[in-house]
């Protein structure tokens, strides 16, 4: 039975690591949101997406997650008419990162809950892990 439990703990903390990853990348979003170049013509920083991808650990048998990939987001960029910025390209134009700061806020709320989802699992994982070890005694 506590076998089992330390299982259910595992899966969740490895929930939580994907889930911190996802954090950390849609963070590194955020920050780069206005992030436009100074070369003429240039690229700005173009949004990442995290995915993930379930596998076997063999040492439980249990079906685990992790970080499959960070991609970049090949979304076109927006573009603003800038002529007297470094970055603009001949028309003038200055391509903007294709980051929606709405859509990183929902993506940090949704990764945040599913970390908390997480934790709670492994807690009550312990919490039971524990009574069961005190039933034993």
């Amino acid at each position: 039975m506590a076998g089992n439990l330390s299982v259910s703990a595992d899966i969740a903390t490895s929930g939580m690591r994907v889930q911190a990853e996802r954090l950390k990348v849609i963070a590194q979003n955020m920050a780069n949101a206005d992030s436009v170049s100074t070369t003429p013509g240039g690229e700005p920083y173009r949004r990442q997406v995290v995915s993930f991808e379930n596998y076997l650990d063999k040492e439980t048998g249990a079906q685990m997650v992790k970080v499959d990939k960070i991609v970049n987001d090949m979304s076109p960029f927006d573009k603003k008419y800038a002529p007297g910025h470094p970055g603009a390209d001949a028309q003038g134009y200055v391509s903007l990162p294709n980051v929606n700061p709405l859509i990183e806020m929902m993506d940090m709320k949704e990764a945040q809950r599913a970390y908390d989802a997480n934790m709670n699992m492994m807690k009550t994982a312990r919490e039971m892990n524990s009574s069961v070890l005190d039933i034993l005694k």
